[in-house]
């Protein structure tokens, strides 16, 4: 890699990173008391995908350890917003569904959430914000 490719690869994860920090800081300030952006990524996968999944799937899914995960889910749990059961073909695994309450919160989450996010969007420009979308997820494959 030349210096012009070394600095471009800087200068782009710089800008990436500076926007997950902000982003994740003005989020933490709009979602309900008490909630967490973890807890909320994980009742909008739980709400998007309406399957149960295990534990560990959702580790692997969110790229944390299992005893990361363990915890967000047994905050959740706590809250009521999320069942955890027993799996019937194997007793030593867990499944994990989102429960009616989650799904208030969910929502609730996301009504707080959706005028910041939608005047960023809007202030961006739905052309730049919709180029912006296959660049950002080819990123995300490239370093999954």
């Amino acid at each position: 890699m030349n210096d012009s490719s070394n600095t471009l690869a800087i200068l782009l994860f710089s800008e990436i990173l500076g926007t997950d920090q902000m982003l994740r800081s003005r989020l933490g300030k709009v979602l309900p008391k008490g909630m967490e952006l973890s807890h909320f990524s994980m009742l909008n996968h739980l709400a998007w995908r309406d399957v149960e999944r295990t534990p560990a799937q959702l580790a692997e899914t969110f790229h944390v350890t299992r005893g990361a995960m363990t915890n967000t889910l047994a905050k959740l749990e706590w809250a009521g917003y999320i069942h955890i059961r027993p799996d019937w073909d194997d007793a030593r695994r867990k499944m994990v569904t989102i429960s009616p309450a989650g799904r208030r919160a969910h929502e609730a989450a996301l009504s707080a959430i959706a005028p910041m996010i939608t005047k960023v969007v809007e202030d961006m420009g739905e052309d730049k914000a919709k180029a912006a979308l296959p660049i950002l997820r080819e990123l995300r494959k490239q370093l999954s």
